[in-house]
């Protein structure tokens, strides 16, 4: 079966992560010069993408990145352009409904004046991994960077942490990249392991998700926990961001569409974003699994939105949270974990009475859901707590006091300040279930 170890790696010396930088850059450099001929080509109806003259771009960069680097990074723009046409074909059938959203070619790096994305992909046989009490990663590197740098031409990474899957069969290729929000260089191997390899604690237990626009995600489990991210302060950010934005584009010279400091807006606001949506999934995960989590239910929220969410709300979902973004983020890190993520309809579960069953009579007031049956409790955790029962047969019972946490800029569960209280605190009891039977959190009024 298919895993993935994801860790992050510090260069030796100075020497060694100015030479992984400049590797890092090249073949970002070598990935939009690839994509800049496929693209010039599919505007042209009269070219085929297919007849880009790689081969001329891989012998100008594989002093530096080596030849069979520079030939993984042009694969794998190949294998995202067959990506574009297949997702492309999918959306124009008008019997196939897995693709909703126009797609766009494969994008770009950035460039040299405004920075590149630092990024990388080296093939399977060029790197080896040695997990110990000093794990390390070492990746070949090209004559012009071995030669510029007096370098042995096999650069040497610390690795910090441990894998989820040390033993395994095989590995596949290798990503490395800058994350910038964290100034921290991280690499993420797919690896083969065999199916007896499946770590404790043993999986049989299943997770159902609720993704909002306030409450990120409310989830609820069937070991009886219940976990609310909250995103109303990290949403205003979001916001603010984008209403400068707004401004300044509204004091550009006619003709003018964008500036330096408007594209460093954007950026910002996006890596933010994406920070968080990286933390939560990798935080909420690594609970799960702990827990013995082998399934993950994620709401399909197209059949839902237009018809029950306001403007606002779906403008939070799609423009913010990214659902789409999201729930691939969190199958590919659920995939780290031997979980499994099904995306399956969660209509009505926002609205449904768990104690009479009714869809009709109940009122959401901010984060609470009431029932004149006498039902009242967190209108999100009810609704992963409603969600899951449909798709699983044990018995779902929360418990009565959910864990609540909050976005500090770094984690879901750290302390912002040496004085202040950890963020991580379980709900108030005030809101409940009225027959006494669970809990739903706290009603939060934003």
């Amino acid at each position: 079966m298919k895993r993935t170890n994801t860790f992050t790696v510090r260069p030796l010396s100075d020497d060694g992560e100015q030479l992984l930088r400049d590797l890092l850059d090249a073949s970002a450099a070598l990935w939009n010069e690839v994509n800049y001929q496929r693209l010039m080509r599919y505007n042209d109806e009269d070219e085929d993408v297919w007849d880009a003259d790689t081969g001329q771009l891989e012998g100008r960069y594989k002093g530096a990145l080596g030849a069979s680097t520079a030939q993984q990074v042009i694969w794998t723009n190949t294998e995202a352009w067959r990506g574009f046409f297949q997702n492309k074909q999918k959306y124009h059938d008008e019997s196939n409904t897995s693709v909703t959203d126009h797609p766009e070619p494969p994008g770009f790096r950035g460039n040299e004046d405004k920075g590149r994305q630092l990024k990388t992909v080296i093939r399977n046989t060029s790197y080896t991994v040695e997990w110990g009490e000093r794990s390390r990663l070492e990746i070949l590197v090209g004559s012009e960077l071995k030669d510029r740098y007096n370098h042995t031409g096999r650069l040497r990474l610390e690795i910090a942490g441990d894998p989820n899957w040390p033993d395994y069969e095989k590995q596949g290729r290798l990503d490395l990249w800058y994350d910038e929000t964290d100034s921290t260089f991280r690499a993420s191997q797919p690896v083969t392991v065999s199916d007896d390899a499946q770590a404790t604690p043993l999986a049989d237990e299943t997770a159902a998700l609720d993704i909002g626009a306030n409450n990120l995600v409310a989830c609820t489990t069937t070991t009886d926990e219940q976990y609310l991210y909250e995103g109303r302060e990290l949403f205003q950010r979001f916001r603010d961001k984008t209403r400068e934005i707004a401004r300044l584009q509204s004091k550009l010279e006619e003709g003018c569409y964008s500036s330096k400091r408007i594209r460093r807006l954007y950026r910002k606001r996006t890596r933010r974003r994406d920070h968080a949506q990286e933390a939560l999934c990798r935080d909420l995960l690594e609970r799960l699994y702990t827990e013995g989590v082998d399934t993950v239910y994620i709401g399909g929220l197209t059949d839902v939105l237009d018809t029950h969410w306001s403007i606002e709300a779906n403008a939070k979902t799609h423009n913010f949270w990214a659902f789409k973004q999201f729930t691939e983020r969190l199958a590919c890190t659920a995939e780290e974990y031997g979980i499994s993520v099904e995306v399956r309809s969660e209509a009505w579960t926002s609205q449904e009475c768990p104690q009479c069953g009714s869809t009709d009579r109940t009122t959401r007031q901010q984060d609470t859901l009431t029932c004149p049956c006498g039902f009242e409790g967190h209108a999100d955790l009810t609704a992963s707590e409603t969600f899951l029962r449909r798709h699983t047969e044990k018995a779902v019972r929360p418990m009565a006091r959910p864990v609540r946490f909050e976005w500090d800029d770094h984690d879901w569960s750290g302390i912002s300040h040496p004085h202040e209280r950890p963020k991580e605190q379980r709900t108030d009891l005030s809101t409940v279930h009225r027959d006494g039977n669970v809990a739903s959190g706290e009603s939060s009024t934003g």
